[in-house]
């Protein structure tokens, strides 16, 4: 019975806790009745603009914030800005209309894990959550190309200088490219979560990048890696 009872124990886990940014109810109503189809999300707060979204988020704490952009007064890259601030471990997954390079460029470099357009299947937006929850990211491919696209039109991008990788930092780098967290590139690779963290830094550093999914998009202008 105990090691039932220890079986059961360990099989539970913490639900994933959400809070929905975006300025219109029914879209909040939408997305509220969406995510409780999942037995492993709970919704712990709503938010109609950018100033409610950071104190909700700063009492709430939680696992994933869905973020719109457009919203009255604060936007949501300023929201990502503040957050970055006084919340620098919060995952962010924009999810908005607006599918315009600067603002799929300024969002990601104001550290939003992963950028999905609301008109994308529930089960890919599930999927975002339940990566970001875990500190993964990940961008749909239609957002990835628009980032490559941007950082072509700029003067000399294709010959950004950037110091070159190591095999071992390749190789994490083709593990975040898929969205996976520190702990689960150091299981894939028979490192420890600590090296993991070590190459990432060192990534980031090479590629100029300020976060992993700006790095992620990055190595792929640079012909690094293939997404």
């Amino acid at each position: 019975m105990v090691l039932l009872a220890l079986v059961l124990i360990e099989m539970i886990s913490e639900p994933i806790r959400i809070l929905i940014v975006d300025d219109h109810p029914v879209v909040r109503d939408g997305l509220l009745a969406m995510l409780t189809t999942q037995p492993e999300f709970d919704v712990v707060g709503q938010a109609a603009e950018g100033s409610e979204a950071i104190l909700k988020a700063q009492k709430y704490q939680p696992d994933v914030i869905l973020l719109d952009l457009e919203m009255p007064g604060m936007d949501g890259v300023e929201v990502l800005r503040r957050l970055d601030e006084t919340l620098p471990n919060a995952n962010v997954i924009v999810f908005t209309a607006f599918d315009t390079d600067d603002r799929i460029v300024n969002a990601i470099q104001a550290g939003a894990k992963g950028y999905l357009l609301k008109g994308a299947p529930r089960d890919e937006l599930f999927h975002a959550i339940r990566v970001a929850s875990k500190g993964g990211s990940l961008l749909q491919p239609l957002i990835a190309s628009k980032l490559i696209r941007q950082l072509n039109a700029k003067p000399g991008a294709t010959q950004a200088p950037f110091d070159k990788l190591t095999d071992r930092e390749l190789d994490v780098l083709t593990q975040l490219a898929q969205g996976k967290t520190n702990k689960e590139i150091g299981a894939e690779l028979f490192i420890t979560e600590r090296t993991v963290k070590f190459h990432v830094s060192s990534i980031l550093n090479k590629l100029g990048a300020g976060n992993r999914t700006e790095a992620v998009t990055l190595a792929a202008h640079q012909g690094i890696i293939d997404l």
